[in-house]
This record gives C-alpha cells, sequence and structure tokens, in this order.
C-alpha cells in the first residue's frame, strides 16, 4: 500500500480521477513537478502532486482558463493570487471610491459617550472584545466597530438577551456565511484581473457591489418568508 508520501501513478489517477496520459501531460508541460525518480522507469508523486493536479484540473475545467495562463498564475503567486493580479489589483484600487477599498480602523469615537447613549451596559462590548468582533484601544472605537455595538444594541432590543443564552456567537453565524461567499468572490475576481484591464474591474466591481449586497438581503427574505410557508395551517 502507498504511503502518504510515496504514491505511485495508479493512486494518482485513482485520486484525481485523470488518466495516465494527461497527467504526463500536465507535467511535461511543466504544470505539476516531475515525480521523485528511484530507478530507470520508477518514479513515486506525493500529496502535493496531488493538490496541484486537482487545482490546475479545476482551474481548466471550472474557469476554463487556458494552460498558459494556469502555469503563469501557478509560477508567480503572491498569496492567493499571482504578482500580475495583485499589479492589476492595486490599479483596480486606485479607481475605486476610498469607502470601498479602504478600511477604517483608527479609533475615532470615544467609547463611554457611545455606550450611554446607546444605554448598553460596557460588559456588552465586553463580550464582542472576547468574540474579536469589535477592538477598543484608549477608550476609542472605530467607526465600524461603533456601528456593529449599535447593531448590537438593537440586536438586544429585538429580544435576543443573555437571559435567553444569547451571545456575539449569533453575529458569528452571519460572518462565517459571508467569509465562505467571499472567499467564492476572491476567486472570480482572480480570474477577472488575470483576463481584462483595469479600468474594467474596477467598473465591474463599482456595479456589482450594490447588486450583490442587494441579492443577499432580498435571498434571505425569500428563506424566512418560505420558512413560514411550509408551516401548514391548523384544520
Amino acid at each position: 500500500m502507498a504511503t502518504a508520501e510515496r504514491l505511485r501513478m495508479r493512486d494518482v489517477m485513482q485520486r484525481t480521477g485523470l488518466s495516465r496520459q494527461a497527467i504526463h501531460f500536465y507535467v511535461a508541460e511543466g504544470l505539476v513537478p516531475p515525480p521523485t525518480k528511484t530507478g530507470q522507469t520508477m518514479g513515486y508523486y506525493s500529496e502535493a502532486h496531488v493538490e496541484r493536479i486537482q487545482l490546475v484540473r479545476k482551474l481548466a475545467e471550472e474557469h476554463f482558463l487556458p494552460l498558459k495562463a494556469i502555469r503563469a498564475m501557478l509560477d508567480n503567486r503572491v498569496g492567493g493570487m499571482t504578482r500580475a493580479q495583485q499589479a492589476v489589483l492595486r490599479e483596480v484600487k486606485a479607481k475605486l471610491p476610498a469607502a470601498t477599498t479602504t478600511l477604517d480602523a483608527r479609533p475615532t469615537i470615544a467609547l463611554a459617550p457611545l455606550l450611554a447613549r446607546l444605554e448598553l451596559p460596557r460588559r456588552e462590548v465586553s463580550e464582542l472584545e472576547r468574540a474579536g468582533a469589535v477592538r477598543v484601544s484608549g477608550g476609542k472605537v472605530s467607526a465600524d466597530a461603533a456601528w456593529l455595538i449599535e447593531l448590537w444594541r438593537d440586536v438586544r432590543a429585538a429580544g435576543f438577551t443573555r437571559e435567553l443564552g444569547f451571545g456575539p456567537e449569533l453575529l458569528a453565524i452571519y460572518e462565517r456565511g459571508v467569509e465562505q461567499i467571499f472567499v467564492e468572490e476572491e476567486q472570480i475576481l482572480a480570474r477577472i484581473a488575470a483576463t481584462l484591464p483595469a479600468p474594467r474591474v474596477a467598473e465591474m466591481v463599482e456595479r456589482a457591489l450594490p447588486l450583490v449586497h442587494a441579492f443577499l438581503v432580498r435571498l434571505h427574505q425569500t428563506k424566512v418568508r418560505a420558512l413560514f410557508q411550509s408551516v401548514e395551517e391548523p384544520r
């Protein structure tokens, strides 16, 4: 049986669903490193080979990228994107409004007056801090954090109280969902950054953001309606 780091060709074929010829082609094209040779005709692959082959196949079959573009992307990758894509994104950033591209992390709002206005106990913010939702520095918070604290006050007022067992993990449900969506969005952005000029990418991003936000709100409303629609009336 092959070990985790010593896979034979048949193991790689089984793991990737590709033929021997396709794997050899990926290697010959420089998309996948060659196997470790242990003899004239014997070579072993590793988990890294399997992951690389799966990535190449995904880029080719799901994103319709030509092999030349895939090779450039894999050989010149910085973080999640190639250097070329990051260069395009820097140009895109320069053409977008600052509100779209800049996080306002500066502590600019005094926390004590904010809590007094909201009539919210300091312990609520402490819970949000421990959950990593907000950061308090020098008795101040950023504008985004202030917005979240005010939202949390409204969540409490809506009845999601500590006594009923609700804490900041309630917000984490939605944060996890958005994070997963953004992983997919980042892949889309990387793809168009590899094929379109920066001004066009900037235009698409600026026009798409409000559409995506509106779609998410409407989709959530539809899910809620569908839930209550499924509840049968008593006979």
